[in-house]
């Protein structure tokens, strides 16, 4: 058994957290995983016990914390709160839509200390990304919040959440990040929950997925951009497979919003917090692993249960069990839960066959 898989072995740094600060939001996706709207939403964070959450964390970690929602703009101390997470030695990041950015408070973000935004872009014109947001304006406010973004130099990239409507729109989608200034553009292979469920028949076949995801590792040379696949952690594998088949070497980053160490790192160097202060392994799988308002979360990082077993790779059922990438790929867990209702269960949109299988 390798330290990779011991259940014994020492518990793995915490190295990203993703902080839904609010549920709170301005726009109604049709994929949103919380099913935001505007609220309000009650038992959130009050400004003095976020504070005291960011001091619980730089005791015992220093991850790169992403403030998400809902729309975290909407919360009125959103700039103290990444302030006093910058003055901890946190780095910290952002996920806007982009629609709330202005001239005044694109400067308030960087005084803040956040080092970069991430904004959706789902479709490659305003008739499709506006469809996607369900919000009329949405493509160009959020075209307008970049512009306002890179002109007080800030660091932004583009998510692209991939269903079967926009799935043809990817390369013109990459094409605009790059026209328009992004570091890096992410792509989000779905997840069906929350209003997501509700797009069962715009799921994309899972061999349309591997296709994808191979089209993606070959565009990684060929753009001036960093390229990442998210809830999508058979492009780990793939990325092995297709090095070893041109013979070539990946040099893996293993911190930062561009790490490229592992497919699903929910559990394993990655939580989530909900608005009400749930600890879950990502948004997506909604498994309660502990309450911040009972207990600390360096606690429940090191003890929760849900939390050891997601990081026993040899532990995991089906195919995913014996399957020789699962240490780099892991499948998704969110997607196993809502297909099997076994969190520890086969990936069902992977197409890979393991060689334990042959």
């Amino acid at each position: 058994m390798n330290k990779n898989s011991d259940p014994e072995s020492k518990t793995p740094e915490l190295r990203m957290i993703a902080w839904e600060v609010t549920r709170r939001c301005n726009l109604s996706c049709i994929h949103c995983r919380a099913s935001a709207d505007r609220g309000p939403y009650p038992g959130e964070f009050s400004t003095k016990r976020c504070l005291s959450l960011i001091d619980d964390i730089v005791k015992f970690s220093n991850p790169v914390i992403i403030l998400t929602g809902g729309e975290p703009m909407m919360r009125e101390d959103i700039f103290e709160i990444a302030g006093y997470g910058t003055n901890k030695g946190l780095r910290m990041v952002m996920a806007p839509n982009g629609t709330l950015i202005d001239e005044e408070n694109a400067q308030r973000i960087v005084d803040s200390g956040i080092k970069r935004i991430s904004i959706s872009i789902d479709g490659a014109d305003r008739e499709s990304h506006d469809r996607f947001r369900k919000v009329e304006g949405a493509f160009e406010g959020a075209l307008r919040g970049i512009e306002y973004a890179k002109r007080v130099g800030l660091e932004f990239q583009i998510n692209t959440t991939v269903t079967s409507t926009n799935l043809k729109e990817l390369p013109d989608i990459l094409d605009l990040a790059i026209k328009i200034g992004a570091v890096a553009h992410h792509i989000f292979l779905i997840v069906p929950t929350g209003r997501a469920k509700e797009l069962k028949k715009d799921n994309i076949p899972i061999q349309d997925y591997e296709r994808a995801l191979h089209w993606f590792y070959e565009k990684r040379d060929q753009v001036p951009i960093h390229l990442k696949a998210t809830c999508a952690p058979h492009y780990y594998r793939i990325l092995r497979q297709r090095a070893r088949q041109e013979g070539k070497k990946i040099t893996f980053k293993t911190h930062g919003l561009d790490a490229l160490s592992r497919g699903c790192l929910g559990g394993v160097s990655f939580c989530f917090i909900s608005h009400i202060g749930q600890i879950q392994p990502c948004g997506f799988l909604e498994l309660n692993c502990g309450d911040l308002n009972d207990t600390g979360i360096e606690d429940i990082w090191n003890n929760s249960k849900i939390f050891q077993s997601l990081r026993y790779f040899d532990g995991y059922n089906g195919k995913c069990g014996i399957c020789e990438y699962r240490t780099v790929c892991g499948g998704c867990r969110a997607r196993a839960y809502e297909s099997t209702g076994d969190y520890l269960g086969e990936e069902p949109y992977c197409t890979y066959q393991p060689k334990g299988l042959a």
